[in-house]
């Protein structure tokens, strides 16, 4: 995920220190997304230091320890101008654990194991979009309630799979299933080797 470019775009907006950034992320990408590990940042912020997109500077504070104010630089910024410039594909493509899950037990050719996972997956979802659409309407920043639109959106699509394999799976009483178990494995098809022992070379 790019949090890196998020931690620009707040900066952009003036210096800042660890735990206020830390506070704004939160505040600003909203609940769906949960806390920001304070250490995870500190990472990104040494990581944008070392690249010369922001620069670190340390203001001494009476009783605390000294605090780290970053600054956004130009190149900063031109990094930050050509990231919001460009698409955003998805950051782990289309694997997904419930994708191999639906092909193991359709593997397996058993209705009954279909129909469980499908079941606690459709359950998950509709929890999920329960809690979504809960914190949406508690929303105040416009922002926030898009950005929990969105999540909602990606769950309903996850449902709409669901559906989807169920459909697919499980119509005519899962004929779909019985041809997939009658389906000869590779080890189970007829050996293309030549009968006979084979002889050793020399």
């Amino acid at each position: 995920m790019a949090i890196q470019h998020a931690v620009l775009a707040l900066l952009a907006g003036g210096p800042s220190y660890g735990y206020e950034l830390k506070g704004a992320f939160e505040e600003a990408v909203g609940p769906q997304w949960g806390p920001l590990n304070i250490g995870h940042l500190y990472q990104i912020l040494d990581r944008l230091s070392r690249d010369g997109l922001v620069v670190a500077e340390r203001h001494p504070q009476p009783v605390k320890p000294d605090r780290v104010v970053y600054e956004i630089t130009p190149e900063g910024r031109a990094e930050l101008a050509r990231w919001l410039g460009e698409p955003s594909p998805r950051s782990g493509g289309f694997r997904d654990d419930f994708f191999l899950k639906v092909t193991a037990a359709a593997r397996s050719g058993e209705p009954t194991t279909v129909r469980t996972v499908l079941g606690n997956q459709r359950g998950h979802l509709m929890r999920e979009l329960r809690n979504l659409d809960g914190l949406r309407r508690a929303a105040d920043d416009p922002v926030v309630g898009l950005l929990l639109s969105a999540a909602a959106r990606h769950v309903e699509a996850d449902l709409a799979f669901v559906d989807d394999a169920e459909a697919v799976l499980l119509a005519d009483g899962a004929a779909a299933l019985a041809r997939l178990r009658a389906t000869p494995r590779s080890e189970d098809a007829p050996s293309q080797r030549r009968d006979g022992p084979t002889r050793a070379a020399g």
